[in-house]
């Protein structure tokens, strides 16, 4: 049983759209979760692998003769509250909230490598100028012994009593002048590195007031990074995925496309070998002369109902009764119905013909119309229709002397 000509091609479309829909849905979760590994987001104790954390400590200036004090009152993995008040007792007082990075009681180092920006909520009672600092390990600078040397990199950063956002670039802290002087290190080197961070410092400035009680608040602490490599997996994902989709897709659109060509072929062998009674004798001689000058003339492209009256002695009206009768068809539908045929069994047998020269043999005189409705009746173009129809296998299918 020959299918139906449009089955095959309407399930390969099915198909075809609810595997695009799959691949639309599996690039979606695959996107988000590129995207969301790309922006890497954590609070200030980014515990991924080891038991290494943060803690909170208190630092004055007390160990160098002067009286400041920090009393810590509150601390969460995203906010740190303390007091503080600065003393007038040297010349330089200091006093912070340190987060020092801990590994079972020693001192460790955090990787921030991946984090760029650290954000956090400032709230303080006077308005004030802080420092935030981190300290980080500098393999660049010798010590003796091989004990490791630590880098500080600091920046300032307002607060008032209402809450102020804020934001600082990690990789764009200032390396103060005095280490320079300390180390003996050149000037002109300016960077350094965040893959081993000791410490996280929230310190009064020497814009701080002196022997007021200041309460700071900090919170939604929180560090933000920027991980390309997921975006490039991401497009490598996506690259991947469609050419892998149009390469099956062009794939099943031939296979189905063959399948089509197969079944539209066979079933017009039965309507060829019709056309060819219609030429032989016929017992109804009426019916017989009207088939048989519409089946020797329809290549000619002037042919319509008027002629065909006239070659035959037949008025229009029964000739559109024999074909209703004797085919299902009129005039018109008969006709194209022949030249369509012939323009097939053409492109699989006439190699060597061009399109358009089969164009001009059925009795069409526009290339383009007859690419339209070769289409509507086949489903392709003649081109695709030929590459199809005169493959091996296709041949042998329909030419029995072939098997």
């Amino acid at each position: 049983m020959i299918p139906s000509l449009f089955v095959n091609m309407q399930y390969f479309y099915r198909k075809a759209l609810v595997a695009f829909v799959l691949l639309l849905i599996a690039d979606a979760l695959v996107a988000c979760f590129c995207i969301y590994r790309s922006r890497p987001s954590s609070s200030f104790v980014p515990q991924e692998k080891g038991p290494a954390g943060w803690h909170v400590a208190a630092v004055t200036d007390v160990p160098y003769g002067g009286a400041s004090t920090v009393r810590i009152r509150h601390a969460t993995p995203r906010s740190l509250d303390f007091d503080f008040r600065l003393s007038g007792a040297i010349a330089h007082p200091g006093a912070a909230a340190l987060l020092i990075s801990d590994a079972n009681g020693k001192p460790a180092a955090q990787d921030l490598s991946k984090y760029s920006t650290v954000t956090f909520l400032a709230k303080c009672v006077p308005a004030n100028s802080l420092v935030f600092m981190l300290t980080v390990v500098d393999g660049r600078v010798a010590k003796p012994g091989g004990k490791p040397a630590y880098l500080p990199v600091v920046t300032y950063f307002s607060c008032d009593e209402k809450g102020m956002p804020v934001s600082l670039d990690l990789t764009r802290l200032t390396i103060p002048e005095w280490w320079y002087a300390t180390k003996h290190v050149d000037l002109a080197r300016r960077s350094y590195e965040l893959g081993h961070v000791t410490s996280l410092e929230f310190a009064a400035s020497q814009f701080s007031p002196h022997e007021v009680e200041s309460h700071v608040e900090i919170g939604d602490l929180a560090l933000h990074g920027r991980d390309d490599r997921y975006l490039v997996a991401l497009a490598a994902v996506l690259l991947i995925g469609w050419c892998a989709f149009g390469i099956w897709f062009f794939r099943a659109q031939s296979r189905a496309l063959v399948v089509k060509v197969d079944a539209r072929l066979k079933k017009d062998l039965s309507f060829v070998a019709y056309r060819q009674l219609t030429v032989e004798p016929f017992g109804d001689e009426d019916k017989a002369a009207i088939l048989r000058f519409i089946a020797t003339h329809y290549a000619d492209s002037a042919l319509d109902l008027e002629r065909v009256a006239a070659g035959t002695g037949a008025n229009r009206n029964r000739i559109n009764e024999v074909l209703k009768a004797e085919l299902g068809m009129t005039f018109t539908g008969y006709l194209r119905k022949l030249r369509l045929t012939e323009a097939a069994r053409l492109l699989t047998d006439k190699g060597g013909a061009t399109v358009a020269e089969i164009v001009r043999s059925v009795g069409y005189t526009n290339s383009n119309y007859f690419n339209k409705v070769f289409k509507e009746e086949y489903g392709c173009s003649p081109r695709q229709f030929r590459n199809v129809a005169t493959r091996p296998a296709t041949r042998a299918d329909h030419d029995p002397a072939a098997k």
